[in-house]
């Protein structure tokens, strides 16, 4: 009788310690980078009003056109406060804030906006835009703060074709 010898089989031991040593870093790593990456968001309301609500008639409609020639500060009841046409720099955004600061001098209760968008602004110019309108830096007691301007931005869309009236006004001058 012949005798079979099995041979003693051992799985091989699995060697994870690279494995560990990645996860040991690789976990705090990405906690930690959690704290640090925030989303930040801008409440934005749209125009309109509730049903059955009518306008007042003494109060001031605040409307900031951004268009690609420049900026226009109107009241949509009374007319144009102030263009700003755009210059080497870009889009006069500090002449925004502060022909903004000096409306807001006059109506501090005021805190709505509606900011007209063409179709030609890039996204970071709609975002510098929506800050500008937003808040301004102050120092107080030595130290920089943002002081509120407008902080109810609504938004809107520029009607197709706008121009500057400044560019509007020089056009039908030169024609006639």
């Amino acid at each position: 009788m012949r005798r079979r010898h099995r041979r003693l089989s051992t799985s091989p031991e699995l060697d994870i310690t690279a494995f560990l040593n990645l996860m040991i870093v690789l976990v705090p790593v990405l906690l930690l980078g959690m704290v640090f990456s925030q989303v930040r968001m801008i409440e934005l309301n749209f125009p309109g009003m509730e049903a059955g609500q009518t306008p007042e008639p003494e109060e001031l409609r605040l409307v900031v056109t951004l268009i690609p020639e420049g900026i226009e500060i109107a009241d949509s009841s009374r007319g144009l406060i102030r263009v700003l046409p755009v210059d080497q720099q870009g889009q006069d955004f500090e002449g925004l804030r502060a022909v903004l600061r000096q409306i807001k001098n006059r109506v501090p209760d005021k805190t709505d906006v509606v900011l007209e968008v063409g179709p030609d602004i890039d996204y970071q110019t709609l975002v510098t835009a929506m800050d500008t309108v937003r808040s301004y830096p102050a120092v107080v007691a030595a130290s920089v703060v943002e002081g509120e301007l407008f902080p109810d931005v609504s938004l809107m869309d520029a009607p197709e074709g706008r121009q500057l009236a400044a560019n509007a006004s020089a056009q039908a001058g030169g024609g006639a």
